[in-house]
């Protein structure tokens, strides 16, 4: 991508959502009853983020770059129990994992919860967490990859917003030699979380789409997102505007997924579709799948009229850019780029 082009539009507007903190009439379409979106505070300076591991391991020594940079952000951390665990795979046991991330859900004093690295390892605690804590004192979850289970599950149960970009693994040991593209995305955390509007612009893909739409944007890791269908963190996609993304999966896999998405009714009703970055492992020689992932997308969708973009700066990727799940977009693909920006309204 013309990562030029991108870059300079990264920018900071007023926004136009619900004040901090704020409730807004949201619309459940399980029973077409309303139901309120909760927008956490957005952060100060002298905020508390917290860091902990709810899926695989990683070392004190490991996070400190991010700690680093958070910290000169004007934030300050708390390190979770879990970080310098390990359990195998895992950020420790799933009880001590967690105990500690339901420690930081239940304290009123952190303002954000940064999950440290995805890896797996969500999935055998969601079901055990309290989430009474969070409802009375929202505060941002940040992640992305396996942490998708915690976001669709906020979004699901709570229709809390939530931030879905880089973790502690991603933030590059040494500042001054991160790639222009790789420091963009890690600062568009801070934008999302102080609450500046980006909008975020990127070139035309031939096979894009166009048209326009606005709504809620839900999403996330595919491959977790099909795993979680039939279960309390499944997320209703009607009327919104999905993302995905993933990484070390066959194309035959790929279509596998898009074919679940639609007999699920999940592409059926979006206001948009947004292809962000993937990682697809060569076919085996003499079992090559005959599709590429465009193709696949887009005879899955060929029954709807809604846009589609692909090659979104999103994913297992250095340009991996936040974004804030459950907040109202609006996505606009056009001949010439593709705008996605927050608010109701293009």
């Amino acid at each position: 991508m013309n990562r030029k082009l991108f870059l300079s539009s990264l920018i900071a507007a007023g926004s136009a959502l619900p004040a901090v903190g704020a409730r807004a009439d949201g619309r459940d379409s399980r029973d077409g009853a309303p139901l309120p979106f909760i927008i956490p505070p957005y952060l100060a300076p002298g905020d508390t983020i917290g860091i902990t591991c709810p899926a695989g391991f990683i070392t004190a020594k490991e996070i400190q770059p991010a700690v680093q940079l958070i910290e000169s952000w004007g934030f300050k951390i708390r390190v979770g129990d879990t970080v310098g665990k390990r359990d195998f795979t895992f950020g420790g046991t799933d009880a001590e994992r967690a105990a500690d991330l339901q420690q930081m859900l239940d304290d009123p004093s952190l303002k954000a919860i940064l999950c440290a690295r995805g890896g797996y390892g969500a999935v055998h605690i969601i079901d055990r967490l309290d989430f009474s804590g969070l409802s009375a004192s929202p505060k941002w979850i940040i992640g992305f990859s396996d942490i998708t289970v915690i976001l669709c599950h906020l979004h699901r149960q709570l229709n809390m917003a939530s931030i879905h970009s880089k973790m502690c693994n991603s933030f590059p040991e040494d500042w001054s030699k991160a790639e222009p593209v790789q420091a963009q995305s890690i600062l568009s955390i801070r934008q999302a979380l102080t609450g500046e509007k980006i909008l975020y612009d990127i070139p035309h893909q031939e096979k894009n789409r166009p048209g326009s739409g606005e709504g809620l944007l839900v999403g996330g890791n595919l491959k977790t997102i099909e795993t979680l269908s039939g279960t309390s963190s499944d997320i209703d996609t009607a009327g919104k505007i999905l993302f995905v993304e993933d990484t070390g999966e066959y194309l035959y896999s790929i279509d596998r997924m898009f074919w679940h998405l639609e007999r699920t009714g999940k592409l059926s009703s979006l206001q948009g579709l947004i292809i962000g970055g993937f990682k697809v492992k060569p076919d085996d020689p003499g079992d090559e799948f005959g599709r590429t992932l465009y193709e696949i997308v887009l005879e899955r969708v060929k029954p709807y009229a809604y846009p589609v973009c692909f090659d979104f700066p999103v994913g297992h990727q250095k340009n991996n850019f936040a974004l804030k799940v459950g907040v109202p977009h609006s996505l606009l693909v056009q001949a010439d780029q593709v705008r996605l920006i927050e608010g109701p309204s293009l």
